[in-house]
């Protein structure tokens, strides 16, 4: 028994010394990373157009980040407000782009930059404003590179509209199509709408060309007048009208069908001139592409905008005050709309603007 007890003591002393000799880990404590001198850009101010989305306009430039560990550095570009570089929440609202890992410059298209400015950073089109620029190197933790500056003038984003267009060169207007008049489907239903003023100066005849171009497809009508669509590349098949004026133009090409209807405007309600009896009517300003007429007008009353003294084309406005068709023979009748109105007694300048089918508008000015 004596013997076990001697062996298990000397066991213990020797695990004991055994410890007593490993040396323990010293505690670690992380070491200030600088970001080498310096982050460069290859140009320090931004003139951007449609011309230049594609190409590169800037190229930054900076030096590698060394750990203390030998391992992958990934680089992060960083934009941002300089008004947003500041504070508690300096660089929170930075815009990232990811450029990889050890790789120590990047180039940006115009496009991109553009984009960036709208729709991230809220820039202004057409005006010069400053961009902050930095870089962001991550290993364990980050580190961030000198900010520089860059002068940047974005340009308007082009956005597809949702609407369909039908172009309308004529003998009117020189047959040009990137110039013409056009009437549009809201829906893209391939119902088309809207209004052309036909002068006696070149002629009635026209076509309809869904480009601004006369390729690839243009429009016509066989015998004219008939009201019949036809793929009319080439010469011939023109649709024509009878005589000049202000028409309301109309194009189906679910049932290839196309109308005509010629118009004047006037107002007519118990807030006009004439009542609900007599329209007052509007005068066509053809150099600003509206009717207009001034007048004396009521605000107990109200009114509306007709074509041709009837019932068949008129407008009222939505619950937003938006110009809408109440009566028209190509889109039906729409309930629920409401007349018009002034808001006070006294002589106005009205205004009917229907020259942008896409959006009708009406302006009633006090004198």
């Amino acid at each position: 028994m004596k013997k076990i007890l001697n062996s298990v003591f000397y066991t213990c002393i020797l695990l004991l010394g055994i410890t007593a000799c490993k040396k323990m880990p010293e505690p670690t404590y992380l070491k200030t990373i600088p970001f080498p001198p310096s982050l460069t850009a290859s140009a320090n101010s931004l003139v951007l157009t449609t011309a230049t989305d594609a190409n590169e306009v800037i190229k930054l430039t900076w030096p590698a980040v060394k750990y203390d560990i030998e391992a992958p550095v990934t680089y992060t570009v960083q934009f941002d407000l300089p008004a947003d570089t500041i504070g508690a929440k300096a660089w929170a609202n930075a815009k990232d782009s990811v450029v990889g890992v050890d790789l120590l410059q990047r180039g940006f298209l115009g496009s991109s930059i553009n984009d960036m400015a709208i729709n991230v950073l809220g820039l202004q089109a057409g005006t010069a404003s400053v961009i902050a620029v930095r870089i962001k190197a991550f290993v364990d933790r980050p580190v961030y590179s000198n900010v520089v500056t860059i002068n940047v003038t974005p340009h308007t984003i082009y956005v597809p509209p949702t609407y369909s267009v039908m172009y309308l060169p004529g003998g009117y207007q020189g047959w040009s199509p990137a110039t013409a008049p056009t009437v549009v489907s809201l829906t893209s239903n391939k119902r088309y709408e809207g209004y052309i003023n036909v002068t006696d100066a070149g002629g009635t005849d026209f076509k309809m060309v869904p480009q601004p171009d006369w390729t690839p497809t243009a429009y016509g009508d066989a015998s004219g007048t008939t009201g019949d669509i036809i793929v009319a590349n080439y010469a011939g098949g023109n649709m024509s009208i009878t005589s000049s004026g202000y028409y309301e133009l109309t194009a189906d090409l679910n049932t290839n069908k196309w109308t005509a209807t010629k118009t004047t405007w006037g107002i007519l309600g118990d807030a006009t001139p004439g009542g609900w009896s007599t329209d007052t009517q509007l005068n066509y300003d053809a150099v600003n592409k509206v009717w207009k007429v001034t007048c004396n007008m009521l605000a107990s009353g109200s009114f509306k905008f007709r074509a041709n003294n009837a019932w068949v084309i008129d407008f009222g406005i939505d619950a937003s005050g938006k110009l809408m068709y109440a009566d028209n023979p190509f889109f039906g009748y729409t309930a629920g709309l409401n007349n018009l109105s002034v808001p006070a007694d006294g002589n106005y300048t009205i205004t009917l603007d229907l020259h942008d089918a896409t959006n009708y508008t009406y302006q009633l000015k006090k004198n």
